[in-house]
């Protein structure tokens, strides 16, 4: 039998970055604001997350008074 590939379709983007450079947010603020280490700030920041934690959503949007479609989303992946 021959292997399975599976090919995305679709995919999640965190924008969080471009969110923080369009409100004029520092990166420290955020972190210290919603309790985040810098290492999983930057993560976060740089769409390097392996594993999304709702818990660290949750805080973001609460510190930035925001909803997740502001800093995450949703995007086709086209045929190339």
């Amino acid at each position: 039998m021959g292997k399975v590939v599976i090919i995305p379709v679709s995919k999640i983007v965190i924008t969080l970055e471009n969110y923080l450079k369009k409100h004029n947010i520092s990166k420290n603020k955020l972190m210290l604001g919603a309790h985040m280490q810098r290492t999983q700030l930057q993560r976060y920041c740089y769409n390097k997350v392996a594993r999304v934690d709702l818990d660290v959503l949750a805080r973001i949007c609460d510190f930035l008074d925001c909803q997740l479609s502001d800093i995450m989303e949703y995007q086709e992946i086209n045929d190339q």
